[in-house]
């Protein structure tokens, strides 16, 4: 029992490195304080319950996976494009990095955590892909929380353009267009003063 214990814990402490791992976009953009993967996480945890009975999502599901979908980064930290590791090599890396995680864990829930990460990747469920729309809404989001809190207007337009065309859920694509108008507005404004 002591040694499953510790496995516990040892867990614990590797998803707290979370709490540290700063997102390396944000990095080369020179923002001062750079939120981390559990910030990025938990407002994907977050938004998931915000989403209308109407649209038949497992809200439950879509809050695991926000909550599990950058876990490996624990370990191997967030790899970007920039960082030249092929989607192939991040995806090997990652795997290990799941694995080893979940296996500090029992069988069952280690195993349920290591499925709902697999789920996210494949990209094969309703929940999984809503999933992905948030984690690039969760983007284009700080990338306006930046260009205000920085007074930077319009600095961080690579971030929306990397990402037009892609949402896929309706809730989504509204809340990109409102997102849109009120960073249209605010850059106008700031142009004014």
């Amino acid at each position: 029992m002591a040694d499953g214990m510790s496995k516990l814990l040892e867990f614990m402490l590797l998803i707290g490195q979370l709490k540290r791992v700063r997102r390396s976009g944000w990095i080369r953009q020179n923002i001062q304080n750079v939120e981390s993967d559990a910030d990025h996480m938990y407002r994907m945890a977050m938004m998931s319950m915000l989403f209308d009975k109407k649209y038949s999502l497992d809200t439950s599901k879509c809050i695991k996976l926000s909550l599990v979908h950058d876990m490996a980064e624990a370990v191997v930290g967030d790899l970007t494009p920039h960082d030249n590791v092929t989607k192939a090599e991040k995806h090997i890396r990652e795997t290990q990095a799941m694995k080893y995680a979940c296996s500090l864990l029992s069988d069952d829930i280690g195993n349920n955590i290591y499925t709902l990460w697999e789920e996210y990747e494949a990209q094969t469920t309703a929940e999984a892909k809503v999933v992905k729309d948030l984690d690039r809404f969760d983007m284009i989001l700080q990338a306006y929380e930046y260009e205000r809190l920085e007074k930077r207007p319009g600095e961080f337009h690579e971030f929306f353009t990397s990402t037009e065309g892609l949402f896929q859920h309706p809730a989504v694509q509204q809340w990109v267009a409102e997102l849109n108008k009120m960073r249209g507005l605010f850059i106008q404004e700031e142009a004014n003063d």
